[in-house]
């Protein structure tokens, strides 16, 4: 008896090691362990052998159903395993593999001109500066010069988030109006000198064909000893002809009201228009391109930096509108509706790199 067990579990153990499949593998189970399964009839025989028969025999069917259960699992653990790995070696992408012109990614006009602006006063000078997208009304506001009865801070035209730990309105969180919180920060960490540029996202509560409810500013700062309005002129002048790739472009100064400058100023640059087209450059035709000024000696003094000592100007643009300006792109609203078709019309190639040396603009869009 003990020789025919002996045969049973090696040829048991042999076509379990022979198994192609799980399917083969479970067949076997069944033949071997299953209600009538050939192990399991020897089993049901142990009631007709006397008790010390039925010890001795029944240890030596445990022994090898153990053998046997533990076989069927090594096997099966096996089995998945490789059938795993030919999945996974089946569905295998092979990511080294060069993509298709046709579905190759493009830069976005907005990081596009954020990268030319960059380029532009990095050579001046300027460094970038950053700021928290959530900001205090102090920031925002009031360190600016805006009093609390401006147009600006009406709940109408500004986001503002409750403060969970006062009832106060006045300490409720605005999403930033403007880039200016970041001089302000900048002023508050720093002293003069001081040549900075903050561009990043803005919030207002707008929408139409211009205006958006998140949109992209570029302010800039300078403050020093002996700054002038015509060091104002002068940087502005220099940015535009390098910006729109002009060698002189006509521009012109108009008075106008900011809080946080005095006196303040918006700038126009020179353009010809018509009902099809709006060319940059010499022509009979202004447009408004960006508001600057001298800062506010209130605004100085918010950071507790001198007035009689320092002064400073300031300027500030949107990107969006640069871009639209520079690329032709008629409505903003498309800048942020995820079209792929667009992006591939008004989108830039990824090595479309912007520099002063190697060129602003690139290759540009396949429309271009």
């Amino acid at each position: 008896m003990m020789e025919s067990l002996e045969n049973l579990k090696n040829n048991v153990l042999d076509q379990i090691s022979q198994a192609a499949d799980i399917k083969a593998l479970d067949d076997i189970k069944v033949a071997v362990l299953g209600k009538k399964g050939s192990l399991t009839e020897q089993m049901k025989g142990l009631a007709a052998l006397s008790l010390e028969e039925k010890k001795q025999k029944g240890q030596e069917l445990n022994q090898v159903k153990v053998a046997i259960e533990a076989a069927f699992d090594d096997k099966r653990e096996a089995l998945a395993a490789a059938e795993m790995n030919a999945k996974l070696a089946a569905e295998t992408i092979d990511v080294t593999l060069p993509i298709r012109d046709e579905v190759q990614g493009r830069i976005h006009p907005v990081s596009k001109i954020y990268e030319e602006v960059a380029a532009i006063f990095g050579e001046m000078g300027f460094e970038i500066a950053d700021g928290p997208d959530i900001e205090d009304q102090f920031h925002n506001f009031n360190a600016l010069n805006t009093p609390a009865n401006h147009p600006a801070r009406q709940m109408q035209d500004t986001f503002y988030i409750t403060n969970p730990e006062s009832a106060n309105f006045d300490d409720s969180f605005v999403v930033r109006t403007q880039t200016s919180a970041v001089q302000i920060r900048t002023m508050e960490k720093k002293q003069p000198p001081i040549r900075i540029i903050a561009p990043g996202r803005t919030y207002r509560s707008d929408y139409d064909a211009t205006h958006t409810p998140m949109f992209h500013q570029v302010e800039g700062l300078v403050v020093d000893k002996k700054t002038t309005f015509a060091n104002l002129k002068g940087c502005l002048y220099d940015f535009v002809k390098a910006f729109f790739e002009l060698d002189d472009i006509p521009v012109r100064y108009r008075p106008s009201y900011f809080p946080f400058t005095e006196p303040s100023a918006e700038m126009d640059i020179g353009c010809k228009k018509s009902k099809t087209e709006l060319k940059i450059g010499a022509g009979n035709d202004w447009l408004e391109i960006l508001g600057c000024g001298m800062v506010h000696p209130n605004v100085l003094k918010a950071c507790n930096i001198d007035p009689d000592e320092y002064q400073g100007f300031a300027f500030g643009l949107g990107l969006d509108r640069l871009a639209m300006l520079k690329y032709g792109i008629p409505d903003l609203r498309t800048f942020f509706e995820s079209d792929v078709r667009w992006l591939k019309h008004y989108g830039f190639l990824p090595l479309d790199l912007s520099s002063m040396t190697g060129g602003l603009s690139g290759q540009g869009g396949s429309a271009r």
